[in-house]
């Protein structure tokens, strides 16, 4: 089968052997499958290792094997894969088991995947492949960053630095359907066009003064993913006891901040990252509940790989970057 690997230190498209499913396991025939910021680290991650690793987290499909055991799906039926593995209750954080599909193990980018018959859900009748195969990993980690570890409302005021990554537009939607208010920031004037077209109530460009931006706003919760670049900033507009999830770095890992204007400001700090298999599936519930529908930035064929790589890294996208593996 045809797949999208790192091999030596080198992303290429290679033919890989075709799986089978044991007892407990599935074998999907992929159609989708959507690209993360994550996936980008992971050739650094592997080095130079001689073993092709297939890459890629999230996608959908059809179930064309069932090993011995699997009763949960048949053969035929159309799936998404939970890329959050071994992460079934929700807690707190992740149980030491815990891992990411896409490294150690095969990922999404070839054309068919094998995996344990409990990292597989049902896909949303509404949803388009394309929807649906980029789905898994930013809704979920959007919808645990907003509503278990936020505890947004109906009426709170959410501050999204940074517009354009998937995750921040299920932000957007997500809030929007609960009644909450949405303030976005980007560099792009597109972005934040776009962003207001999805839900966005008031969008402002990064480089602007947002305390000046702000002064008439109560900010209740910002959910950050930017780092260091943006973490600082955002406190400043952060109401006093007011609430700020990070899942993620994409400037620096590394903050300076002011301890006593922190505990002064009676600000709360949570880490959030990805979400169990029960959040996953009351996200689903959401989808379902609001006809929600993922925002598609671009969609690339798995023989494209590389220019869908260069496209992200680029920062050019507004919402998911797609691989479409098979019509």
């Amino acid at each position: 089968m045809k797949a999208f690997v790192i091999e030596h230190g080198e992303l290429k498209i290679t033919d890989m052997p075709e799986p089978e499913a044991k007892k407990g396991e599935v074998l999907v025939a992929l159609k989708t499958a959507g690209i993360n910021r994550r996936d980008l680290n992971l050739v650094n991650r592997h080095g130079n290792k001689p073993e092709p690793l297939i890459i890629g987290s999230d996608g959908a499909g059809v179930v064309e094997a069932v090993g011995e055991g699997v009763s949960n799906v048949e053969v035929g039926e159309e799936v998404i894969i939970n890329p959050a593995l071994r992460w079934f209750a929700n807690s707190d954080a992740p149980p030491a088991e815990f891992d990411i599909l896409g490294m150690p193990d095969h990922g999404t980018f070839a054309e068919k995947i094998v995996l344990s018959a409990e990292q597989v859900e049902k896909k949303p009748h509404h949803l388009t492949w394309e929807e649906a195969g980029g789905l898994a990993l930013p809704a979920l980690t959007g919808y645990r960053a907003l509503f278990t570890k936020g505890e947004v409302k109906n009426g709170d005021t959410l501050f999204i630095p940074g517009a354009g990554s998937g995750v921040a537009t299920f932000l957007i939607q997500f809030a929007k359907n609960i009644g909450a208010r949405v303030i976005v920031t980007s560099r792009s004037e597109d972005k934040l066009a776009h962003a207001k077209e999805i839900g966005a109530d008031l969008a402002i460009a990064t480089d602007s003064d947002w305390v000046k931006e702000l002064e008439n706003e109560t900010i209740d919760l910002a959910i950050d993913s930017v780092g260091a670049a943006t973490f600082n900033r955002t406190l400043d507009v952060l109401k006093k006891g007011g609430r700020i999830v990070i899942f993620g770095a994409t400037t620096d890992d590394v903050v300076d901040f002011d301890l006593r204007k922190f505990f002064y400001g009676q600000y709360q700090l949570f880490g959030s990252t990805m979400g169990s298999r029960d959040e996953l599936r009351e996200m689903i519930n959401h989808l379902d509940q609001y006809k929600m529908h993922p925002i598609v930035g671009k969609v690339f064929e798995l023989d494209e790989a590389q220019q869908a790589f260069d496209y992200l890294k680029d920062a050019k996208q507004f919402g998911k970057v797609i691989l479409r593996i098979s019509s």
